[in-house]
């Protein structure tokens, strides 16, 4: 069976729930450096009856996952959800979890990713977190206020939980690469205070070389709001002779090869992946001052450039929900986010705000339905995004869509 680490159990309430859940364990090790948290969850193992399965330690989950790999008992899962940042956690416990394995990590610390203390965004993520009106106004796909809300203010730029997503999977993706491993993401999920990403952890010094190209700066307008990515590197095919290459802008294999992408680009696994040559990016994507409006650029980054989620994963669990009905009382949240996530662009990084559009021009607000419609019309692809309920993610060029917005 998996092997299972809660690294910060506090009461051991989540190790128990997968000790009662969730089929195929084999062990579960629930562990906290609080003596008071280690007698707690001894007694909550107990009265639960989960003796067999959960194994209470006391113990700096830091030094529990560094001595798993010294020992070569690696974790098939490892569950991060500290109070705060899981920084301090996530060099070990890229080392930790086994080959393929599963990470799960949860960031409280939106303050930090919303820019209002970008230096230490980068001494913890090696990131630098935008900082706009957006970090005052900003609502998450559960409605809650952002921290260090209460400030009136309107979105212009990509809102906190996207940005916060793609500065831990950055970050997650970094450290991996210094032991020569990489991060697969599969479901990367914004909701009320916090974010959640759940990724693999693969082994390739060839599949790391594809990491430059998926890592991009943010140029963000402090003025129009608009937005342009600049990759780190860039990833080009040599062609293999037995099917097309990756789309632009997915910077190499997004998984082991043979997986879903492998079916999506039409390759048959069986035969020996496509060789690239990895180089570095070209650049800047703009001038000294925007296009639009004549502003300065503000940069942040480096961020994961990359899709947020593995599409098949998303559309498994949502089989896995209508196969068990009424199993969770979330369930039609879950079944909400989930279908918003299964239809979102995976290949665009950012979003705008309805709002934020519209305040800059000084236009009324449309409808979400109206623009859309306007887009799609124009011949470009939309979606909605999960983190934001009043956003669009297109791929259309901050020049097509300021045109449609004049319009109104």
């Amino acid at each position: 069976g998996l092997r299972v680490l809660e690294a910060l159990a506090a009461s051991g309430l989540r190790s128990i729930r997968f000790a009662r859940e969730v089929p195929g364990l084999g062990a579960i090790v629930a562990s906290d450096c609080s003596p008071r948290a280690a007698a707690l969850m001894a007694r909550n193992v107990a009265l639960n009856g989960v003796g067999d399965l959960v194994t209470p330690r006391l113990a700096d989950a830091r030094m529990l996952m560094y001595q798993s790999k010294a020992e070569r008992e690696p974790f098939d899962v490892i569950d991060l959800d500290p109070y705060g940042s899981p920084a301090p956690f996530l060099d070990a416990a890229v080392q930790a979890v086994s080959e393929g394995g599963l990470l799960c990590v949860t960031c409280t610390d939106m303050a930090v990713m919303a820019g209002n203390s970008s230096e230490t965004c980068y001494s913890k993520y090696g990131a630098v977190s935008l900082k706009g009106k957006f970090c005052h106004e900003m609502v998450s796909a559960g409605g809650s206020p952002c921290p260090g809300g209460g400030h009136e203010g309107v979105s212009h730029v990509p809102r906190v939980p996207r940005q916060a997503l793609r500065i831990i999977l950055h970050s997650l993706d970094l450290r991996a690469n210094c032991y020569q491993r990489f991060v697969v993401p599969l479901l990367s999920v914004s909701a009320d205070f916090y974010v959640r990403v759940f990724v693999r952890v693969f082994t390739g010094q060839a599949k790391v070389k594809a990491s430059a190209s998926k890592q991009a700066l943010v140029f963000h307008c402090v003025g129009c709001g608009s937005h342009h990515l600049q990759r780190l590197g860039r990833a080009t095919s040599h062609g293999s002779g037995y099917g097309p290459t990756p789309p632009e802008g997915f910077g190499g294999l997004l998984r082991p090869f043979g997986g879903p992408q492998d079916a999506l680009w039409g390759r048959d696994p069986a035969c020996s992946p496509c060789r690239f040559k990895y180089s570095t990016a070209t650049g800047p994507p703009v001038g000294p001052t925007c296009e639009f409006c004549q502003q300065r650029h503000q940069v942040g980054g480096p961020v994961w450039a990359e899709p947020l989620h593995d599409p098949a994963f998303v559309e498994g669990v949502l089989a896995a929900l209508e196969r068990s009905p009424g199993r969770f009382s979330t369930e039609p949240r879950l079944r909400g986010m989930l279908s918003v996530i299964a239809e979102e662009l995976s290949d665009v990084p950012l979003y705008y705000t309805l709002d934020g559009l519209s305040s800059t021009i000084h236009s009324n607000t449309p409808s979400l339905l109206q623009l859309r419609s306007a887009l799609l019309h124009a011949g470009f692809r939309v979606s909605l995004s999960h983190a934001c309920r009043n956003a669009v993610k297109t791929d259309a060029p901050p020049a097509a869509l300021w045109d449609i917005m004049r319009c109104w």
